[in-house]
């Protein structure tokens, strides 16, 4: 009998004559290798003296201007062949530049160049000119091969039509191929390139920002024998010699507070976090986050240096506060709407939710169609209808304050408001993009938060915090009021860059294994 599951993993009949043809091709660039080989040609050298980029010489040239000797590398994405002559299109870092080959300027390279395909890495040198069709090139006087590819790219093609607007044909367009082969699509796909750089300009902005403050940039365990500082489940690992669990970290927080205890006014970290959840457009399993304290502030002031610095990212990188997200258009420029937890809830369901106690929350909750866990206490059940009724709608900057005290067992209590803690998250497109507190120093209390946290997770709760009798003995020792924030670097790069999901701007995502 046969097995369904079979059938299902069997490929048709396209896919096995697109895989046979891939073989073909990548058959014939091994033949093509071995003939360079035995024409004395090495497909794979040990460098190239570059001296300039594509960009700039096709922005600098001018026709009345001396002949300029250039020397460039990059990869082939055309060749057009016409006997005695050749034309191509390399790609390096900067763009793209038209090559002119000619067999009595190269002689026998030129028939090297025969050998050569699409996706072939060659360094060139020679002189600039326009060609009769008006286009910047280079006119070849050396051929060097730098790499040769054995396997066919994917050939993206580009039209101007007659309205002057870009056409692209053929495009590599599969998202998970491209998230897998982060490599191809890096090389079809030029403006992929172009995310990731903006992704470093935000870090390399927000590091400035911290520095000439004065703040000090630290590094903390990634291996942890306790996972504290957020509720989030860990990764959890062994260590042979010590012979004990470690867990990868799933925040700084704890350690970067012990920093505070330790004398330093101001402390921040840029670090790969983990958690052991789901995924989906706005979670992946690894990311990265900032995380600073400043000791002798609170969550007002850090709500002004968030906004400040978010709005100095946003220009450093675009050159504008506004960004366009989904046909809406979003404005980055301080200040940003403030509303209490509670008050978007009321503003967005019409409940309010102050005060109630966990059954009537429950029933509250399955009155708006929200299903709850058996695990989950008051805090949770709030979070989980703010989330699914309010944060969505939440498109333009703005800070939610003033959080349920169950909710946040590492922030302050509320100064004027009982049963609150002084916390506040940035929600932006429907997605939080930080998370800050005035930080809980007060030893005694944080040790009954933790022992709160421990209930839940006794009831089952995964994300709940575990104890960590070191940092309790770190803040006995006396922490100075602190405000601290994190920010996920991921969720910001993707506002910035108008990208709908996580995987578009991590360079090599989670993904499940290849079949």
């Amino acid at each position: 009998m046969n097995d369904p599951q079979d059938q299902k993993n069997k490929p048709t009949d396209r896919q096995a004559s697109e895989h046979e043809d891939l073989n073909v091709l990548m058959l014939r660039r091994r033949e093509e290798l071995e003939n360079l080989k035995m024409a004395g040609i090495n497909p794979y050298p040990y460098d190239y003296d570059r001296t300039d980029f594509s960009r700039d010489i096709v922005e600098s040239f001018k026709d009345d201007a001396p002949q300029l000797t250039v020397s460039v590398a990059g990869r082939i994405l055309s060749i057009r062949r016409m006997g005695k002559a050749s034309f191509c299109h390399i790609q390096d870092s900067r763009g793209k530049i038209q090559l002119y080959l000619k067999k009595e300027a190269l002689g026998q390279m030129y028939d090297a160049f025969k050998l050569m395909d699409i996706g072939d890495v060659i360094g060139m040198k020679g002189y600039v000119f326009r060609t009769k069709m008006g286009e910047v090139s280079i006119h070849s006087q050396e051929l060097t091969l730098l790499a040769k590819s054995l396997r066919p790219l994917p050939i993206v093609k580009e039209k101007i039509d007659e309205h002057g607007n870009k056409v692209v044909y053929d495009p590599f367009s599969d998202k998970e191929l491209r998230y897998r082969q982060r490599y191809v699509d890096l090389i079809v796909n030029h403006d992929v390139r172009e995310v990731f750089v903006k992704r470093a300009k935000i870090i390399s902005t927000m590091r400035r920002f911290f520095d000439e403050r004065g703040y000090l940039e630290v590094e903390t365990p990634v291996l942890q024998p306790l996972y504290g500082g957020a509720s989030a489940r860990p990764f959890k690992s062994h260590h042979n010699a010590l012979d004990i669990d470690l867990y990868l970290r799933i925040a700084d927080e704890l350690y970067l507070k012990r920093l505070i205890v330790g004398g330093y006014d101001g402390v921040y970290e840029i670090s790969k976090d983990f958690r052991n959840e789901g995924m989906d457009r706005a979670h992946n399993p690894e990311f990265t986050m900032l995380e600073i304290y400043v000791a002798l502030k609170d969550y007002r002031w850090m709500m002004e240096l968030t906004e400040q610095m978010i709005y100095d990212v946003a220009m450093a990188v675009n050159g504008t506060p506004v960004v366009t997200l989904g046909g809406n258009e979003i404005n980055f420029t301080p200040p940003w709407k403030r509303i209490t937890m509670f008050g978007a809830i009321q503003e967005f369901t019409g409940k309010n939710l102050r005060g109630k106690p966990e059954a009537e929350l429950r029933s509250i909750a399955k009155e708006l169609h929200i299903d709850i866990g058996p695990s989950l206490g008051s805090g949770a059940i709030i979070d989980e209808i703010f989330g699914q009724k309010a944060e969505p709608y939440l498109i333009q900057p703005t800070f939610i304050t003033d959080y349920p005290l169950e909710m946040s067992p590492l922030a302050k209590k509320h100064r004027s408001e009982p049963g609150l803690v002084e916390r506040f998250e940035g929600i932006v497109n429907g997605h939080e993009i930080c998370n800050a507190f005035s930080e809980l120093n007060d030893p005694l209390d944080q040790r009954s938060r933790f022992e709160e946290q421990m209930k839940l997770g006794a009831r089952g709760d995964e994300e709940a915090q575990v104890l960590d009798e070191d940092y309790l003995r770190a803040l006995e020792y006396g922490m100075p009021p602190t405000a601290g924030l994190g920010i996920g670097i991921d969720r910001l790069t993707m506002l910035l860059t108008n990208k709908d999901s996580i995987r578009d701007v991590i360079f090599f995502p989670q993904m499940k294994p290849e079949k």
